[in-house]
């Protein structure tokens, strides 16, 4: 688990990703429980508030849990959820951007795939 503190994407945020991809790489599987607030801390060198606020924010998102006393844990389903929410933002971020940009170049769906099929255009 890595941050970019050069970034200007919010440290919990990408806390909060950096989790997400450990779920969706099988590191953390599901009903297991993921280190302490205090232990990504430490780890990562960042205030423990701010890894609280990261983890707080998949709780809120229904990915993980937590159980009083123990720790928290990733819920079942989590996996599916992150795909789901990645998959949708993925659309949401490039593909209605490269359709935008392609409607202004007069570009058409069989080229984007041709394009994307070569992974690169060098025409």
């Amino acid at each position: 688990m890595q941050l970019d503190f050069q970034s200007e994407k919010p440290i919990y945020i990408q806390l909060a990703e950096a989790i997400e991809d450990d779920i969706l790489n099988g590191i953390y599987e599901e009903e297991q429980q993921i280190i302490s607030t205090t232990e990504i801390s430490i780890h990562l060198k960042i205030n423990p508030a701010t890894a609280g606020k990261g983890v707080n924010l998949l709780v809120s998102e229904g990915i993980l849990y937590k159980k009083r006393g123990v720790g928290m844990f990733v819920l079942k389903g989590a996996k599916e959820k992150v795909f789901i929410k990645r998959k949708k933002s993925f659309y949401d971020n490039y593909i209605l951007s490269l359709l935008d940009e392609a409607s202004k170049l007069n570009i058409k769906k069989e080229d984007i795939i041709d394009m994307i099929e070569r992974g690169n255009c060098d025409e």
